[in-house]
């Protein structure tokens, strides 16, 4: 009779998961979540945190190392750069013009029932394409153009993206204590977009 003795636990991830599996998967994106939150806290820093988010995972993806605090330092030492820092001033500037609007809005001028679901749907467009650009990398690393190619050629993507960043708003407005761990889930998002686009597969 023979017996079988039990296999060790596995340490690297097999081939085809993308991320790992159950709460390998749960784990790194709390972990990035945490990191993001606080290398966004400078503001200028937030296209080059979460560029470091998307490179982390996709690193993870790619390789089946295991996301480590030391690995998404090491990504956002490399990401921050004068144009990463300038890029970081659009965030604000793009909610200090939708908050004027919306009070121009809520002071009853014609035209008001139009220009509110428009500036809602242009805010949540340029918050995807935004996006889709931290998870960009090489040549078109934070490049805002490359990004709105992409989505205006892979809608479906698009969707999807905005469909992540939508659900983002809406836990953020209802459970403010999410906030923090918001940013591992939507970096996890373009990511995913990311390695999957006949964009970058073409680049290989």
């Amino acid at each position: 009779m023979t017996t079988h003795t039990p296999a060790p636990p596995r340490e690297r991830r097999e081939p085809g998961e993308v991320f790992g599996s159950g709460f390998s998967l749960f784990a790194d994106m709390l972990l990035v979540g945490l990191l993001t939150s606080l290398a966004c806290l400078p503001v200028l820093t937030l296209p080059a945190a979460f560029s470091a988010a998307s490179a982390t995972l996709g690193a993870s993806a790619r390789t089946g190392a295991p996301v480590t605090t030391a690995t998404y330092v090491r990504h956002l030492r490399a990401h921050l750069s004068a144009r990463s820092l300038a890029g970081g001033l659009l965030p604000p500037l793009l909610v200090l013009v939708l908050l004027t609007d919306m009070a121009l809005l809520d002071s009853a001028l014609p035209g008001a029932p139009v220009m509110a679901p428009a500036l809602v749907l242009l805010a949540l467009g340029m918050t995807t394409v935004a996006l889709r650009s931290t998870a960009l990398d090489g040549a078109h690393r934070l490049s805002l153009r490359e990004a709105l190619v992409r989505s205006a050629a892979e809608p479906r993507s698009t969707v999807l993206l905005a469909g992540a960043v939508l659900l983002a708003a809406v836990l953020a407005w209802s459970m403010p204590l999410l906030v923090p761990l918001l940013p591992g889930p939507l970096a996890f998002a373009a990511t995913v977009v990311d390695l999957r686009s006949p964009a970058r597969t073409e680049e290989r």
